[in-house]
């Protein structure tokens, strides 16, 4: 399939469906291949088209941070002759559309669900843009990542000076001439902020708390290490910071011309302009708290605790591996600098982040912070679950690696329902109960 081309799409929505999947991303397109296998009826509703994040929300010159042999979409493994490679952005595409394609899924494009909410009489309703739906289970196949964030003093910023949120980035030449402030250093920032340096553009970079990882050590890609280790197989309940690691922010390294690190330290000993924490806007300077210091030393603390993990499964498995030397840092800053003439520069790229939006979802499945509860995608609300969202149950969850593993015990789980004939949805009176609800706080 070419850039353009999607997955064969469905017309005319039913009214009544066994089960619906809110999201045609590769989360949503995984549980209808293991729904499809099980014969089990069930339609995908995707509010744009299959593949579009991995089109419309990524910059050029994109690829995965992961090898390619850990793409692993059940029934579809990456087949390719590089396995030891990083997919680009168009690369991704491919893969996951072709994935469709393979198997037809049941995809209506272009329907975007506006509310959700429990029937009456047992089951939930969904209400589209195509019409209303009622299904007997469903599943919320939308990833966590829904509203971009930007700070409340951006609006503050000159209006000379371009905004974007990372999610709208695609090259440094959407940008004016001059100097860019990148704000933030997860691997979208550290990665855009690249991108812009390699193109010779002076970057300056609000350096956050994200850890960094070397990309390779010892001979191997420290994935490969990692996935020896069973590090994607852990439960987040063993996860040393537990269900909070499903907030935490990834690593910083990349996958670009082959794969390397990411070394701020680097880019700062070649030009790049480093600061830590952005916290205002105040008499036409931008602020910076003064712990750039801290924040790169534990980046790098953090790779060195990586590199202590591998070193450890190496002499106990005695493995044949070449030593390599740690990484000694290239640069340091003289202080830690506390502000930034807004004047120097003409753009902004926001890489805060997203904030996720379940306000649609009119069921009561949410903890105290609106994260959905639920143990590996299965809700307290019989016949509704979640899917795709980091950490779901192991660190793959989000990713290529594990949401095969993640869809199948789903479908496990719905397939148990069907073939049971259980009641789902929440019964008369807390359907009642929470449609009250939802209308007082609308």
């Amino acid at each position: 399939m070419t850039l353009t081309e999607t997955a064969p799409t469905r017309t005319g929505l039913p009214t009544h469906v066994p089960v619906a999947v809110v999201g045609g991303g590769q989360a949503g397109l995984s549980l209808s291949w293991h729904l499809v296998q099980r014969g089990i009826e069930h339609v995908v509703l995707e509010r744009e088209t299959v593949a579009h994040e991995w089109v419309d929300a990524r910059w050029d010159t994109f690829c995965l941070v992961t090898p390619n042999w850990q793409c692993q979409l059940p029934g579809w493994p990456y087949a390719g002759d590089d396995p030891d490679g990083f997919m680009l952005r168009d690369e991704i595409v491919e893969y996951v559309r072709s994935y469709a394609a393979s198997f037809d899924p049941p995809v209506h494009e272009g329907v975007a669900v506006t509310r959700l909410s429990p029937a009456p009489a047992g089951g939930y309703l969904l209400t589209t843009s195509a019409g209303e739906l009622h299904a007997d289970q469903v599943v919320l196949a939308v990833g966590g990542y829904h509203l971009p964030v930007v700070p409340p003093y951006a609006t503050a910023l000159p209006a000379r000076v371009t905004q974007l949120h990372s999610q709208q980035y695609k090259n440094p030449d959407q940008l004016p001439d001059g100097d860019v402030l990148v704000v933030g250093t997860g691997q979208s920032g550290a990665q855009i902020a690249e991108d812009l340096h390699l193109a010779g553009r002076r970057v300056h970079l609000a350096v956050g708390s994200a850890p960094r990882i070397a990309r390779r050590y010892r001979g191997r890609d420290v994935v490969a290490w990692l996935h020896d280790l069973g590090h994607y197989d852990m439960p987040v309940e063993q996860h040393r910071d537990g269900e909070a690691a499903r907030v935490g922010t990834n690593h910083y390294v990349t996958g670009r011309d082959g794969g390397r690190d990411i070394d701020l330290r680097t880019f700062a000993s070649q030009g790049m302009q480093l600061y830590g924490t952005l916290t205002g806007l105040t008499g036409g300077q931008l602020t910076f708290r003064p712990d750039l210091t801290a924040h790169l030393d534990h980046a790098d603390a953090v790779d060195d605790s990586a590199k202590d993990v591998i070193d450890r499964h190496i002499a106990a498995a005695g493995v044949d591996a070449p030593t390599e030397p740690r990484y000694v840092p290239v640069w340091a800053p003289a202080e830690d600098p506390v502000a930034l003439d807004v004047e120097e520069i003409t753009s902004v790229v926001w890489a805060i982040g997203f904030r996720a939006d379940w306000s649609w979802v009119q069921v009561p499945v949410f903890d105290g912070r609106g994260y959905p509860t639920h143990h590996r995608g299965v809700t307290s609300a019989p016949g509704l679950f979640v899917l795709g969202l980091p950490w779901l149950h192991t660190w793959g969850s989000g990713r290529f690696s594990g949401i095969a593993r993640d869809a199948e015990h789903v479908a496990d789980r719905i397939t148990e329902l069907s073939a049971a004939g259980s009641p789902t949805g929440l019964g008369p009176a807390l359907a009642a109960a929470a449609a009250s609800s939802a209308s007082r706080m609308a």
